[in-house]
């Protein structure tokens, strides 16, 4: 029992740096998908800009 314990007891270290990665991967899509919003709208205006 003593074995499965240990075991279980080292299963769960992975944990921290698993949420570290998933929170560092989540950041870098929001900087990605913002990064994107603001080009595509600076495009928009400079199309416009040169249409009007």
């Amino acid at each position: 029992m003593r074995d499965l314990a240990f075991r279980g007891a080292a299963r769960q270290a992975w944990r921290p740096a698993t949420s570290i990665a998933c929170l560092v991967f989540v950041a870098l899509l929001a900087t990605a998908f913002w990064t994107g919003a603001v080009w595509i709208a600076q495009a928009v205006m400079r199309i416009f800009a040169l249409g009007a």
